[in-house]
This record gives C-alpha cells, structure tokens and sequence, in this order.
C-alpha cells in the first residue's frame, strides 16, 4: 500500500472515505457468516467475539480490533473475513464492550487507549489458540492495539507474531481537532454522535450519577464528549489528559514485534502533518503512508469499486511474520 492510488473516478479523500463504506464491494465470496462466543470480563461484565464460520485450513488466527462504533458488519471487517476465508485462515472480532448490539454492564465503555482491554483479550486467544497468532486495528482499534503492543514490550511476542494499525488517529489530539471542524464535523462528527450519546445516557440509566446528563446533552463535539463521559469513565482527568496518554505515537518507540501502522495523507480524520516519520519510530515498526485512501476506505477497480485490496496487502504483511 507504499504505492497506492485511488481510482481515477473516487478523488478526494472525503470521497474515499464515505464511498467505500457505503457502496463499494465487500467481498469476492459468499457474505461472511459469524458464530458468536459471549466471554466475561474479570470485572463482571463481558464482551462479545464473532469467529468466522468458515472451517481454516491453517492454523494461525488474524484478530482484528474494530474502529468508533464498528463492528463486525463493518465494512472493514467483512472485507477482512473475506481474505482470511479465501486464504482458509481463522478469523475473530472481539468487540468493544458496548458495540455488539447490546449494552454492557460494568461503569465503562471503551476508548483510544484501551490497551489494557486488549491486552486481556489476546492473553483470552493465546489460551485457546496453539498456533500463530497476528492482530490488526482499524482506526481507534488500532491505536489501543499499537499502545498495548508498547506497553508489552518484548512480552507481545507470547501473545501474538505481528501487529497492525489501519488509519489509526495514533495522535488524538490532532485527530480531534481535525474531526471537529468544517465538513468533518457536519457529517463525521454528527455520524458518531448520533450512537453514542444514546448509549451514554443509557450507560447513566444504569448508574446514575456517573457524569453530567446536561454537559453530555449539550456535547457538539467529540472533543466535548470525551470531556464528560470518555477521559472520567476511563481513569483520565479530562478531554486532553487522555488524548495525550492514550496517544500511540510516543509510544512507537518501544514496539519490540513486528509493526505495520498505515495511515493515507488524505485521511480527514488524521491529518498528514500529525503522522510520524522513520526517525520517530522504533525498528519494529514500518510505516506505509500513501497519499491516497481517505480513512479505512482504499478502494480499487472499477465503479462502484472494491475494498479487498488494504485487507489483501495488510493481511499478506501480517501472514509473512506469522512464522
């Protein structure tokens, strides 16, 4: 993905962004069929892990760490299972607690830096799975994905063989400014919005008095939402408190196991000037930044297009430190 352009047809990084979600082709095979396995928390709660039903002819797992409010019905993630079926690869999506359709119990959500979070889920994988292991983050997954993987440090090679961030907002105060202003926050910024003050709410419904009902009611902004409900749920003091200790790019340094982080210059959401050069990274870490792509969106071919391609070129990068 060093190299990758855009379709002559899809310019612009918005378009890139918003096209491939919502039109572009999904997958070469059949629509991706999921069994689900309910795991609980040591804090009593739980989280929900999709497997893909499809019967792997290898025996090394890709794990990927969903974005803001996915899934595995995004569209990232099925284009994801699509390779990992056609390669007879076994495939899980943990999901954040809170975005698998249901609620989840605990004073919590999640969030950028949840490297903790991630950390027990792998240790959840390496129990059951003997093989090869190799894990992938899409946007805030990958972040959370990349500062576990610091935090780890040469321990992350117990738990998995290589690690992977698409898009990731590895420097989240830059990303909240650039998501909160202009076209970016009318659409993006309201998108999210729209799906996560109401399972705050429901989280206050819940616990009451976890935050201020009216400060979140009245959020217009990412920036002003993780004030009031992220950064205190989550051990942080306020908005900017933890975009800069959840932040992956200092961190990158201390990576000690294969690293591909990827990030296109025209993602609206991480702007180019944010994004950390060679010298800023440690030697596990390889840094592919195209200048097109927009955020996870990457399409290929022809009108309406496909998104097979990032998952092609970031799953054959992950399978070749599989071993």
């Amino acid at each position: 993905m060093r190299d990758y352009r855009a379709p002559w047809w899809l310019p612009g990084g918005n378009l890139q962004t918003i096209w491939p979600a919502l039109y572009a082709k999904r997958v070469f095979g059949s629509h991706p069929h999921y069994r689900r396995e309910r795991w609980s928390t040591p804090d009593g709660d739980f989280v929900d892990v999709d497997w893909l039903d499809s019967p792997p002819r290898s025996d090394t797992l890709l794990v990927m760490f969903h974005g803001l409010e996915g899934s595995s019905r995004s569209h990232y993630a099925e284009a994801f299972a699509d390779f990992c079926a056609e390669r007879g690869i076994a495939f899980a999506i943990p999901h954040f607690r809170g975005c698998s359709g249901e609620l989840n119990l605990a004073p919590r959500a999640y969030h950028s830096g949840d490297f903790e979070e991630v950390g027990w889920m792998l240790a959840r994988f390496r129990e059951h799975h003997a093989g090869p292991i190799v894990a992938v983050g899409i946007s805030l997954g990958g972040n959370a994905l990349m500062r576990w993987a610091a935090e780890a440090g040469e321990g992350a090679s117990r738990y998995t063989q290589a690690v992977a961030s698409v898009c990731s907002p590895i420097d989240l105060a830059a990303g909240s400014v650039a998501i909160g202003q202009g076209f970016n926050r009318l659409v993006y910024t309201t998108m999210f919005l729209r799906t996560m003050k109401p399972k705050a709410l429901e989280k206050l419904g819940q616990h009451p008095g976890l935050f201020d009902r009216e400060r979140l009611a009245a959020a217009r902004t990412l920036y002003e939402f993780d004030d009031v409900f992220t950064a205190p749920l989550h051990g942080f003091t306020t908005a900017d408190d933890y975009y800069a200790r959840a932040s992956a790019k200092p961190q990158l340094r201390r990576i000690r196991i294969p690293a591909l982080v990827l990030n296109a210059r025209n993602d609206p959401f991480v702007p180019a000037a944010c994004l950390p050069g060679d010298g800023e990274v440690g030697a596990c870490v390889t840094l592919w930044q195209p200048a097109h792509g927009g955020h996870v969106g990457f399409p290929d071919g022809h009108l309406p297009g496909h998104v097979r391609r990032m998952p092609d070129e970031v799953g054959s990068w992950l399978l070749s430190h599989s071993t």
